[in-house]
């Protein structure tokens, strides 16, 4: 009997492009799971829910349940409620689904710097120089400063759109230091917490399935896990070969998964 292994596959560009599901992505998935493996969508956008990726999953032929999505605001609720303590409470730099999930997990907000002990910034649309400067003169008191994810920016149909790493840029052209800890990938506490507590497997029997080198495969190799490469998203063959990250594995699409 095959040992059992654990599968994190990234959504966008690895299982579908925009609204559209890549070939054979639905099949492939399947097959892991009707052969016993494990299977989590890992997403770092944090502008959407939960409940939002397991519709689209399910509308695009793809059977997911709510444990089964991981996004780097869940991420960010369970560290938060793990390290707070007694009367400390988190500002938010971000959308409404980072707010839901944050509130969802028993993490106390407040609008009030002198208040906040952590400040949180995710991805925000609607981000002005007044969010930036009460989430400034938070830290200015002592507040730690976390993101939900790097990224710089986030494909859309036609072209890309400043992501969180704007928001982390602002801050950081503020302060002059690093912003403390970024939950979503390439950060080994996301493969942590899917390893551990998700799969309970070794991580050597686990795979990172995704299209971004920096994100994807940098935390597969940091973490351990078979980092995979797909084809269908933002790199090319080439694009691997010239990183510093370097995948284990490069595979055209998600459909050649059950071939490994």
């Amino acid at each position: 009997m095959e040992k059992e292994k654990g599968f994190i596959f990234d959504l966008d560009g690895t299982i579908y492009l925009d609204n559209k599901l890549i070939s054979g992505a639905a099949e492939a998935i399947k097959k892991l799971k009707d052969r016993g493996d494990k299977v989590v969508f890992l997403t770092n956008k944090s502008i959407e829910g939960i409940s939002h990726y397991v519709k689209k999953l399910n509308r695009l032929g793809i059977n997911a349940s709510s444990k089964e999505v991981i996004n780097s605001n869940l991420l960010t609720a369970k560290y938060l409620k793990n390290r707070l303590k007694n009367h400390e409470k988190v500002m938010v730099i971000g959308e409404k689904p980072l707010f839901d999930e944050l509130l969802g997990q028993n993490v106390p907000l407040t609008d009030d710097y002198h208040d906040a002990a952590f400040v949180v910034l995710g991805w925000d649309r609607n981000f002005t120089y007044q969010k930036l400067n009460h989430a400034f003169q938070a830290w200015r008191n002592g507040a730690k400063i976390l993101a939900t994810n790097p990224d710089r920016t986030c494909p859309v149909y036609n072209g890309q759109i400043p992501d969180c790493g704007a928001m982390i840029g602002a801050m950081e052209g503020a302060t002059g230091e690093k912003v403390e800890l970024i939950l979503g990938k390439p950060s080994t506490i996301a493969a942590h917490f899917i390893v551990t507590e998700q799969f309970k497997l070794p991580p050597e029997d686990c795979f990172i399935v995704g299209d971004r080198l920096e994100t994807d495969i940098k935390m597969g190799n940091d973490y351990g896990l078979q980092s995979v490469l797909v084809l269908t998203g933002i790199t090319d063959e080439k694009m691997a070969k010239n990183s510093l990250y370097k995948p284990k594995i490069i595979i055209n699409s998600v459909k050649d998964i059950v071939n490994l």
